[in-house]
């Protein structure tokens, strides 16, 4: 792999590698890019592998080299202090309550000792901190060249060291919304690069899809009139004008996203014209609102440099809203999703791939994509046409764990199909045999919240082992209790399904409710199989099943993380036997051993 990398950074060219988890695919990649002389960035999936390269893998290829790796870490606005605001907030009351307070305290105390202003350093910052989100360096309220720490900003110290670095480590949402801004504005926070390589690539699609797209939410209105209000009056230009606006902007923002409905969930949205027409009114309220406040802000003399950052803000926000209000692009989806109080407008391109090819594969010489999931049935069509990437070289380069002796993959027969109402009773009883068996240690990954919260409070009963479920506690707590607990059993959806890792006895059992098909009604899945379909295509072949089959591959990767690893994989779903699309999940599946039988798992587990 790490040959294959060399080249492609060398030569120009693209380049995708399938590399099997325990191949040092991580190595592989950043050996050739420290030698290759090119300033280049590795994309990552998440903070957390982020931070693994930064500070342990980096550092000790660093003992290897004679000369010094010159590299760096960026991450989003959001994650630095903005000097300016926490300084202005000493003479201008901003917090509410004593533990915002108690926050402000550790971060002032902070600020002068830390080089990065990178949040990560504060590990007593609870999560929930909204003490932190008033003291960020977001670009909504950020004035530029002209604040009065412009010099000594943390992000402006960010972009000087990835200007001195030839290694500069980012993040997925990172690179794409930095890619997006550079297209539509023309300048981001990453310095140009000569190659990037993207470890996890298999997310690309769906993250790039979010930094395409175009969005609106209501709380984006109530944030704009709580932030002018904050500003003005801190500054003492406050009248009673300007409150009147700021009152009518969130009167006529709550009227106009009440009239989308109350239902939680996302929906496709295509009756934009009959909307207008029975509610033109309330549309043309809130555009106007905005208006006005954009006009007053610009007539105030002497405007102070931190209203600029607002004006444009709600000048962004009337472009997006008539641009989800008022659609003439039929290559986006248009969808709503109700989510606690707040309803959000969203409009994702329904094909990323001419825009990537057009925004990166034509404009960077090199781009390596790398993950242990990107083969379907051993090649990498589903990606190359999903990305849009041409002419790229490929490699699968295997795991060399010995996958027939270490892991059994249990399919058992006797189940209902998972759409059977009788499924979810049937399933829980399977999965209390299989515990039993597993002496807990076991992750039971579900493709629903709802199928989740049910088997749970079937199953937690019926079995003597500690459980624990997803959404009881921040994700970072809920797997190191899953790993300090001896035999203890976690239920979780999607996100646990990969960039989770428990090596050893601790986890010994993976168990899949169901084959991870995307949800048919989702109004983004809706849109691409109706597209593929008008293109005379095979949806279910050539996307579903695929991406499927992607997904339950990253299911099962969390089992087998070293060679002493030793484990059952049970799916429920025994479509995967039945229906003749089953041999492609086996076809891109690892070479595990098979059985049927539940007394096999038996004998698998007393060895």
């Amino acid at each position: 792999m790490a040959e294959a990398v060399e080249s492609a950074l060398a030569e120009g060219k693209h380049l995708i590698v399938e590399a099997g988890t325990g191949t040092g695919k991580t190595l592989a990649y950043l050996v050739p890019a420290i030698l290759s002389g090119k300033r280049v960035i590795v994309s990552t999936g998440t903070k957390n592998l982020q931070e693994q390269l930064f500070y342990k893998d980096i550092p000790f290829l660093q003992k290897h080299f004679k000369q010094p790796v010159r590299a760096c870490y960026m991450k989003g606005r959001s994650n630095y202090l903005c000097r300016q605001r926490l300084y202005a907030s000493e003479r201008e009351p901003i917090l509410d309550g004593l533990e915002e307070v108690a926050d402000y305290q550790v971060i002032r105390d902070w600020e002068p000792k830390t080089e990065t202003g990178d949040r990560a350093e504060l590990r007593t910052l609870p999560e929930s901190s909204t003490a932190w989100s008033k003291l960020d360096a977001r670009r909504d309220l950020c004035t530029g060249q002209k604040c009065q720490q412009f010099e000594r900003c943390f992000l402006t110290l960010m972009r000087q060291r990835a200007l001195e670095s030839d290694i500069i480590v980012v993040n997925h949402h990172l690179f794409f919304a930095d890619l997006a801004v550079k297209h539509n504005e023309g300048e981001g926070i990453i310095p140009e690069y000569d190659a990037v390589i993207f470890d996890e690539a298999h997310e690309i699609e769906d993250v790039a899809g979010q930094y395409f797209g175009m969005g609106i939410s209501s709380y984006q209105f109530e944030e704009l009139v709580r932030d002018v209000s904050a500003v003005t009056g801190r500054k003492q230009i406050s009248t009673a004008e300007l409150d009147r606006i700021l009152m009518s902007i969130g009167d006529h923002a709550a009227m106009f996203f009440s009239l989308f409905g109350e239902g939680e969930g996302r929906r496709g949205f295509t009756g934009q014209s009959a909307f207008l027409n029975q509610n033109a009114e309330a549309y043309a309220d809130t555009l106007a609102s905005l208006e006005l406040l954009v006009a007053h802000l610009r007539l105030i003399h002497d405007m102070p440099e931190e209203l600029g950052p607002l004006v444009r803000r709600a000048e962004e926000m009337r472009g997006t809203l008539q641009f989800w209000m008022e659609p003439d692009d039929p290559t986006f989806v248009y969808w709503l999703e109700r989510r606690g109080r707040g309803c959000f407008l969203q409009a994702t391109p329904i094909d990323v791939a001419t825009k990537l090819r057009e925004m990166l594969f034509d404009e960077v010489d090199s781009i390596v994509l790398t993950s242990a999931t990107l083969a379907v049935s051993g090649g990498f069509d589903f990606a190359e046409k999903r990305l849009g990437l041409r002419y790229a070289r490929t490699l699968i380069v295997p795991s060399h764990f010995d996958y027939q002796a270490q892991a059994l993959l249990y399919v058992p027969q006797h189940l209902p199909d998972p759409r059977s109402p009788v499924f979810p009773s049937r399933a829980s009883e399977e999965i209390v045999r299989l515990l039993k068996l597993s002496q807990g240690r076991a992750f039971v990954l579900f493709t629903s919240y709802q199928q989740m919260r049910v088997i749970y409070d079937r199953v937690s009963l019926e079995i003597e082992y500690e459980t624990l479920m997803q959404g009881t506690g921040p994700r970072s707590a809920l797997l190191e209790e899953f790993r300090s607990t001896p035999n203890c059993v976690l239920f979780a959806t999607s996100s646990f399904w990969q960039g989770v890792d428990v090596p050893g006895d601790q986890l010994s059992c993976v168990i899949i409710d169901k084959l991870p098909f995307a949800v048919p009604s989702d109004p983004v899945v809706e849109a691409r199989v109706r597209r593929i379909r008008e293109d005379g295509g095979e949806p279910f072949y050539e996307y579903q099943i695929p991406q499927a089959a992607i997904a339950l591959k990253q299911g099962f990767g969390r089992l087998i993380r070293a060679r002493s690893d030793r484990g059952v994989l049970a799916i429920l779903d025994n479509r995967i036997t039945k229906q003749r699309y089953g041999q492609v999940f086996f076809d891109s599946l690892p070479d595990y051993g098979f059985t049927t039988k539940l007394e096999e798992v038996e004998s698998f587990f007393n060895v």
